[in-house]
């Protein structure tokens, strides 16, 4: 089995949504790119909510100028013993797997047996060449219209040797006008994911949610969630630390 923090991370994620006050507008001279909106290389963090109480917080932790560590966990025992180590490369972000904290060495490497790339409604898909084996998670430059990533692969926890079997299935939308429970007049990007895995259990569909995420605000400025169960947050405050 994998360890506890795996399945933190996989819970936690799950459970991610932030905002901010006033509208931020894109400069149309220059192409918008994940960063404007997830702020992964800036130090940010916000809290969420649910039901009118903290669900979680969120942090980036910037490594170098082409990686990024973020957290999530509870805001109350802060920092959590888990990160997830994200690498940009070219026109890509691609997700190189877990550690136990910010800065700390990744010892549970995600790693793809195959990649697959198409069109919103994920027709015509075709395979992404490979890169270290690093899985593809979201294009840095946000094109016009909506696309699809479909990643299998696996989980390898260096200290025991143990292997986790995994399904990544992406579907990102283009910029549109976006609003939560505490602000409006906000930009969003959409991420609609499905993760499959064997972690302790038979294979099968573990998470099944909706993400948006705001414009210079950071991660997930709402996320709706159908599995594992019906679940929705709003993102209420963050910051820079």
């Amino acid at each position: 089995m994998m360890t506890t923090r795996f399945s933190a991370l996989i819970a936690a994620a799950s459970a991610a949504v932030l905002s901010l006050a006033g509208p931020v507008t894109a400069n149309a001279a220059t192409p918008e790119n994940y960063g404007d909106y997830s702020l992964m290389f800036t130090r940010s963090a916000g809290q969420y909510f649910s039901g009118g109480s903290v669900a979680g917080q969120w942090a980036w932790s910037p490594q170098n100028a082409s990686s990024s560590d973020i957290s999530w966990g509870d805001s109350a025992n802060w920092p959590p013993a888990s990160a997830e180590h994200f690498i940009r490369s070219g026109d890509w972000v691609e997700l190189d797997g877990y550690s136990d904290g910010q800065g700390k060495p990744v010892n549970e490497v995600q790693r793809v047996t195959s990649e697959t790339v198409g069109d919103a409604g994920c027709t015509d898909m075709t395979p992404l060449p490979a890169d270290k084996g690093r899985q593809h998670y979201v294009r840095w430059t946000i094109p016009a219209t909506g696309y699809c990533l479909d990643a299998v692969g696996t989980i390898t926890s260096t200290v025991n040797g143990s292997v986790v079997h995994f399904e990544h299935k992406q579907r990102w939308t283009p910029p549109a006008p976006c609003t939560n429970a505490y602000m409006n007049g906000q930009e969003c990007i959409g991420q609609h994911e499905q993760w499959w895995d064997d972690h302790g259990h038979g294979y099968g569909l573990q998470i099944d949610r909706t993400q948006y995420i705001a414009r210079g605000l950071g991660m997930a400025y709402a996320i709706r969630t159908t599995v594992p169960i019906s679940w929705a947050a709003d993102g209420r405050y963050f910051w820079s630390w």
